[in-house]
């Protein structure tokens, strides 16, 4: 039996003008798949990157990586989920801005009681990314000085309460002093307002000169060298994202000149490629959200037909936290 659903298209590469809401077919799940029908559906910088073509995929196409929801069918040779199972998911093929959709099974897991639909959509893709960065990346241990960009936004609020919840101090930057609050309060230990302070030095004056041995950095190109620059000597900047457009053009004899620096530009799919480690990630995450140790700061919602508004918001740096999509 098919399904009607609503779901959001792309015919072409461009503004939120090109975001359609169309009505599509949801055939049974094929084998390894389930279908989900879903509650919530969260809102990503990537989201944009593939509707302006900056990221290629063939047209046309949906949009979004991550939801929740209900198991509605299950596919041959699915063992962990069934039918009516509460699941969320943050890694699935292209498409969640969609009323129900078929997901391949090894990409979900199933939210546990204590953790709402719209807090699991709103933290699957950014709360694995910090579970990577912070446990994977460069395994922070406890008592560590860290930098981390945009600390106010969707991930960096989770990064700020994570790395409270290990022991580690993060120095988060942000745009105003109303994101420089939200993310102390947020368990930031420092918050450097780039408008308006000098990151290096404040990064120097904050930690007695040393520095910090890493930087977390989802910015790009903006903050490339500011970033480089606060590494204390063989650190590791962790080049995670391109909000302000790729970084391009390095020439490797920066890192020798600037302190034998490493450099990684890490990505959440290859360290969740099996459903057992995703399920590990999702475990670690789910268990810190439920002793409360994060909680999801889901700053904006919007139903799916305004997918375009909602993806204007978050480009303007109007939004704070998580962004989700309902759906009744």
């Amino acid at each position: 039996m098919e399904n009607q659903v609503k779901a959001i298209r792309i015919e072409k590469n461009g503004g939120p003008e090109v975001l359609k809401l169309v009505t599509l077919q949801v055939p049974p799940p094929e084998k390894g798949e389930v279908t989900i029908r879903q509650k919530a559906i969260g809102l990503n910088y990537i989201d944009i990157y593939f509707r302006t073509g900056l990221y290629s995929h063939p047209l046309p196409h949906g949009l979004g990586f991550e939801a929740s929801g209900v198991v509605e069918a299950v596919g041959q040779d699915v063992r962990h989920l069934k039918v009516g199972d509460r699941v969320a998911y943050g890694q699935s093929p292209i498409g969640a801005y969609a009323e129900a959709r078929n997901v391949p099974a090894d990409r979900v897991v199933k939210i546990p009681k204590g953790v709402a639909f719209d807090e699991a959509a709103a933290i699957m893709l950014k709360g694995l990314t910090v579970q990577y960065l912070f446990r994977q990346t460069y395994r922070l241990q406890g008592g560590e000085t860290i930098l981390f960009h945009a600390a106010a936004g969707g991930v960096g609020l989770i990064a700020c309460q994570w790395a409270k919840a290990l022991g580690v101090k993060l120095i988060g930057t942000a745009s105003t002093p109303e994101k420089a609050a939200l993310a102390k309060q947020h368990g930031a230990w420092e918050v450097i307002d780039y408008s308006r302070e000098d990151v290096v030095e404040r990064v120097k004056e904050l930690t007695n000169g040393k520095k910090v041995p890493v930087v977390y950095d989802g910015v790009g190109k903006d903050t490339w060298l500011t970033s480089l620059d606060c590494l204390e000597p063989r650190g590791l900047m962790v080049s995670f994202g391109n909000a302000s457009g790729s970084v391009e053009g390095v020439n490797l004899g920066v890192l020798a000149s600037k302190g034998s620096l490493f450099v990684t530009r890490p990505t959440l799919g290859t360290h969740v490629a099996t459903l057992e480690k995703m399920q590990s990630a999702a475990d670690e995450l789910f268990s810190l959200v439920g002793k409360k140790k994060i909680k999801v700061a889901i700053g904006q919602r919007f139903p799916l037909e305004a997918a375009g508004d909602a993806q204007e918001a978050l480009a303007a740096r109007k939004t704070t936290g998580a962004t989700v999509f309902t759906l009744d």
